[in-house]
């Protein structure tokens, strides 16, 4: 019975401990022009001067949801079990929206509106339980009548409460069905030797072609370096771009200005321009509407 006791104890004081190490990070589509980045941090300071903040991004751009999404995913599997994320992409503030905080599979929380946001988080790390925010609790003090910064007066005090255990998990509010709304996008396959994906994102400072195919789908085709991968890209649809990428170990396998295929930091199929924006030159965006086909030329 006393062994029985303490597993329980232990998980309780595991459970816990998620969302007791003190850690905040904050994205947003607000930029560093204004002070609305700071007046979420003079909140989480407020709950309490110990918590350490940081940031992820407050570039994504203006209602953006989707880039929200894969920066989530992009970025939470590298911060321990009980980090708090802050997530403000809010279109619909004020609007019947629910104000949620997620709990993943592998123990981190995301505080955000569920307005797609959590799209990829869910699929990629899982939902071990999902509540909805009681305003009538946790909201700063005396900001009622505000109904157009969530961000401060909703989500970063809540996760300062959260992370400085000032909240356990569950007085968060009421528990949801684990379920969250779901952007629709191109998933990654592989049907006879024609791989479909989606262009998750670009990387915005080279301009290169991040999709969600990954390295393992990418090897069912067998490809070896120097090998020909034929693309064509589509937006809604409608093909915008078709050529030939060499696939290449590093940017330097062909000459300057010229097309290769890749896998990126995240062991994904890319495309790229050496030392050139193959987004720019060809007209190439990202999102749930931009997705991609990809075959390998046999060799001649």
């Amino acid at each position: 019975m006393q062994k029985v006791l303490g597993i329980i104890l232990f998980l309780l004081v595991s459970s816990q401990s998620f969302s007791q190490n003190k850690i905040v990070v904050f994205q947003s589509d607000f930029g560093l022009k204004d002070g609305a980045v700071s007046a979420m941090k003079g909140v989480a300071s407020g709950v309490s001067a110990d918590l350490k903040l940081y940031d992820l991004t407050h570039e994504i751009p203006a209602y953006n949801i989707w880039e929200a999404a894969y920066r989530l995913q992009q970025t939470v599997p590298y911060w321990p079990a009980g980090t708090v994320f802050v997530s403000v992409v809010d279109p619909g503030v004020g609007t019947t929206r629910k104000s949620v905080v997620l709990k993943t599979n592998t123990g981190q929380f995301i505080v955000t509106p569920d307005n797609g946001t959590l799209t990829l988080i869910a699929e990629s790390l899982g939902i071990a339980e999902i509540r909805e925010i009681d305003e009538a609790v946790n909201r700063r003090k005396d900001s009622q009548k505000s109904y157009t910064f969530h961000g401060r007066d909703v989500y970063a005090y809540t996760g300062a409460r959260l992370a400085a255990g000032a909240i356990t998990y569950e007085q968060v509010g009421p528990a949801l069905p684990k379920e969250v709304v779901k952007i629709p996008y191109q998933q990654a396959t592989l049907a006879g030797a024609k791989l479909k994906g989606n262009i998750s994102i670009l990387d915005v400072q080279y301009g290169n072609i991040w999709t969600n195919i990954n390295g393992d789908l990418l090897n069912q085709l067998h490809p070896q370096y120097g090998d020909i991968l034929h693309v064509i890209i589509f937006h809604s649809g409608k093909k915008v771009y078709e050529g030939d990428a060499p696939y290449s170990q590093t940017f330097g396998a062909v000459p300057k200005g010229k097309p290769l295929s890749y896998l990126n930091s995240l062991l994904q199929l890319s495309f790229a321009l050496n030392q050139g924006s193959f987004a720019d030159i060809y007209h190439i965006g990202s999102g749930s509407e931009w997705s991609v086909e990809v075959t390998l030329k046999p060799k001649k």
